[in-house]
């Protein structure tokens, strides 16, 4: 970042800073580059690169991607406007004139305003109000635009920019960095799954509604122990039907059945969910993944609290799977009421083949103190602590335990969005 913010200082000199609208154009440099720069940084944190998956986890790569999507946006504004103003000046015209002036007058210009329409466009829908109004497939459909607009607004920057018109170093540099942030979404989102799909042959062979008004999905293949996953890790699943193949949502593997099947636990909450049920069995399956640093690879300590919060209860399961008897593990499992718990019988089974125990944490949200699991678990900070759940159960318990004494580096998360 360093390195792109100096780029507008060593192409300017003192005499063009100080000219008519030169310390605009400077501004106008600088904001252009760097939110360029951090929506490179955004496309690489969205190909779900495999080290930065492991050692941060899904969800904080993810939350650093929202967050520079905010900055982004802001600085490529922040760079059209000043393009215009600084120009208007050197111009003495009108910034309106000038606008229509630049983008009829100069090559990949109009392709650039396409770029920023389409940019405010996905921002806009991301926001939370307007999110919650669209489906995740709708709104993820209209997210992949963002790629379209970064590529169409390329040309124009190392055309027209100024710190890459006569710096070939400089126009290489930036073309090689955005070729491999391509290349890293092109293999690991396309080319990597693709291949795995095909080697290992998914099929669904059982649909099971569940008591809990869960669903149980059995999938069955070949050399399934070869996924190289661990317990309290999640795919991206690809029904390959009519409808949704196209669709990808992030299941957690609930249990491991021999060596070529694997089980889910879905939480019917929407209308994909609720269409599994129908289901046809023997239909192919594609997935991405494993994704997820909540796993046993994690532990710190010697015992260890798992704790989660509605359909986090699929990560504990499977986490449990790998949590040795040594760790005497304790679980919170919190929910609206107990016919809302999922698994309980088999999470209770391994908690106490593991010399642990099982608390419930049961009610509506606005009547259960988080706090109680302190209470209840009064060893919490000499334990690793794993929370599994909702973005805002995740984050809300984990500050809440911090604030008690737990350490940071011994709370371990993994959120889940729809």
């Amino acid at each position: 970042m360093g390195i792109v913010l100096v780029m507008p200082i060593l192409d300017g000199t003192i005499r063009e800073i100080h000219a008519p609208g030169g310390w605009t154009l400077f501004l106008s440099s600088a904001t252009g580059l760097l939110g360029t720069y951090l929506a490179l940084l955004m496309v690489l944190m969205a190909a779900r690169v495999p080290v930065l998956e492991r050692v941060a986890g899904r969800g904080t790569v993810m939350g650093w991607h929202r967050h520079l999507s905010v900055w982004t946006l802001l600085l490529i504004f922040a760079h059209v406007l000043l393009s215009v103003v600084a120009y208007s000046m050197v111009a003495h015209v009108g910034a309106v004139h000038e606008l229509v002036a630049l983008t009829s007058t100069y090559p990949f210009m109009w392709e650039a305003t396409v770029a920023v329409v389409i940019m405010i466009a996905v921002g806009g829908i991301s926001i939370p109000q307007a999110r919650e109004r669209i489906s995740r497939e709708s709104w993820w459909l209209v997210h992949l635009l963002i790629y379209v607009a970064l590529i169409i607004s390329f040309f124009h920057e190392v055309v027209l920019g100024p710190d890459f018109v006569g710096h070939p170093q400089a126009q290489i540099a930036w073309s090689v960095a955005w070729i491999l942030a391509g290349l890293a979404v092109v293999t690991f989102r396309v080319g990597l799954p693709w291949v795995r799909s095909r080697r290992h042959a998914l099929r669904v062979i059982e649909v099971t509604p569940a008591a809990s008004g869960a669903l149980t999905v059995v999938l069955a293949g070949r050399d399934l122990d070869r996924l190289g996953f661990m317990g309290g890790q999640f795919f991206e699943w690809r029904f390959l039907t009519p409808g949704r193949w196209w669709q990808a949502h992030p299941f957690t593997v609930s249990g491991r059945l021999g060596r070529d099947r694997v089980r889910l636990t879905v939480d019917r909450v929407g209308d994909f969910t609720e269409g599994l049920v129908s289901l046809p069995i023997g239909t192919t399956v594609a997935f991405e993944g494993p994704y997820g640093s909540l796993t046993a690879r994690a532990r710190r300590h010697r015992l260890a609290l798992l704790i989660a919060g509605g359909v986090g209860a699929t990560a504990i399961r499977s986490l449990l799977d790998d949590i040795p008897a040594e760790a005497e593990p304790v679980v919170v499992m919190r929910a609206r009421s107990r016919e809302h718990l999922l698994l309980l019988d088999e999470i209770e089974e391994m908690a106490e083949q593991r010399r642990g125990r099982v608390y419930l944490l049961l009610g509506p949200r606005d009547q259960v103190a988080l706090q109680t699991i302190a209470e209840t678990v009064a060893d919490f900070r000499e334990r690793d602590i794993f929370i599994a759940g909702s973005e805002g159960f995740v984050n809300t318990l984990s500050a809440i335990l911090h604030q008690l004494g737990a350490r940071k580096a011994s709370i371990h998360v993994e959120a889940y969005e729809i």
